[in-house]
């Protein structure tokens, strides 16, 4: 029999990968669509507008009603939302399908990471997984969100290549694994006592503290969390598009698929950093974040659709420690009562930086993408400066339930 944290990592492993299923067929409708570059880039950051909704009112409300009752519902919508993004390759309604579509997908994915990633953390624990140790449950969530992440670009690009019904066919397949994992869902115990959090109603539980570990290191490493990734499989695709004709498909599925599976093969590491330093994993994730973007901007400069191919292991490989180091930070610092609030705050500014791809290419009128990739590059240098500055201080135990 399954244990309970396997049911819910495979509820985040589902909803990661409905909610990246997306990233290669972005080619796909910029060649059949005929959409430009930044319309295709406002499907890509719609999923962001929509995510902030999701994680801010998701978490508080777990944290007060429990997690089984957001968790279940945001995974019986993703089917519907699913089903709309397959209305994408209707051209009467194409456009507009995959707006709405993305939103939806954005609130869902926001309410099942912050609600998923505290349900698993929760059940990492005494009396349901005793023998895990403290980091367990951040480790469990993000290598289940990151393998999501990595499947579902994966299979989506493989069917849109060469299935029939490239435009529908992927979505189909997420709405088959959905119901099975739905169905997974139903048996695993609710943790959260609720009778604490419902004397102070929602509007209490969306005050959510934030600690000053978290303001100063945590906040302003968030946004690279994505922001390296979507510069992997949104830009280096979308620049190098030229040079890789009739497979651009293909292309920005490996990408896609290296950069998360590379995310998750180092996580393990990041935890055994965290262990010598708290900040350790941190700063060597935003290091890979200067790194990777710097190569990325190379590849472009000089049409080498080779080169994207390391910037794009080194930005995933920035993507696993910075995501596992924020949120071992995030579980150490937050008290039970606000464990799902924080944990969406800190999400919400993560995907902050799946806006780097619309604003280079709305800018790319006054410049190409090897100068302006160098805009990135010198704002993660300098949270590489301020994390490794603040996160010299101690790091703040959680108060009393």
């Amino acid at each position: 029999m399954l244990r309970a944290w396997v049911r819910v990592a495979a509820a985040l492993f589902v909803i990661g990968y409905g909610a990246n299923q997306f990233s290669p067929l972005m080619v796909l409708y910029r060649e059949q669509g005929h959409y430009s570059a930044v319309t295709v880039a406002a499907f890509f950051a719609v999923y962001a507008a929509g995510l902030a909704p999701g994680l801010l009112l998701g978490g508080p409300a777990s944290d007060m009603w429990g997690r089984r009752k957001l968790l279940l519902p945001a995974l019986v919508v993703s089917v519907p939302a699913s089903a709309v993004l397959a209305l994408g390759g209707v051209p009467v309604v194409s456009e507009g399908a995959l707006y709405v579509g993305r939103f939806l997908f954005g609130v869902v994915t926001g309410v099942a990471m912050a609600v998923g990633t505290s349900w698993v953390k929760e059940l990492s624990q005494a009396p349901w997984d005793p023998a895990a140790d403290a980091g367990a449950g951040a480790r469990r969530a993000a290598l289940a969100l990151s393998a999501g992440f990595g499947g579902g670009p994966l299979v989506a690009g493989v069917l849109a290549q060469w299935a029939p019904l490239p435009m529908e066919l992927p979505y189909v397949v997420h709405i088959v694994i959905t119901v099975v994992v739905i169905g997974a869902l139903l048996r695993v115990p609710e943790t959260r006592v609720v009778a604490a959090a419902r004397r102070h109603g929602l509007r209490g539980s969306l005050r959510v503290p934030l600690p000053a570990r978290f303001r100063r290191v945590v906040a302003p490493m968030a946004p690279w969390v994505f922001g390296g990734p979507a510069i992997s499989f949104a830009v280096q695709p979308a620049a190098l598009e030229h040079e890789v004709a009739g497979l651009g498909l293909i292309y920005a599925t490996v990408l896609t698929s290296l950069t998360l599976a590379t995310g998750v093969a180092v996580q393990p590491w990041a935890r055994r950093l965290d262990r010598r330093s708290p900040v350790l994993a941190a700063r060597a994730g935003l290091a890979a974040t200067v790194v990777g973007i710097l190569v990325a901007a190379a590849a472009v400069a000089l049409d080498s659709p080779w080169l994207a191919v390391p910037a794009a292991a080194v930005l995933g490989a920035a993507y696993g420690l910075c995501l596992v180091a924020g949120l071992l930070e995030v579980q150490r610092m937050a008290a039970p009562e606000h464990l799902g609030g924080l944990t969406a705050v800190y999400y919400t500014l993560t995907y902050v930086g799946f806006l780097i791809p619309v604003v280079l290419a709305a800018l790319t009128p006054l410049a190409g993408y090897p100068v302006l990739l160098l805009g990135p590059a010198a704002l993660a240098l300098l949270s590489l400066a301020v994390v490794a500055r603040r996160g010299r201080q101690p790091v703040p135990q959680p108060g009393p339930v």
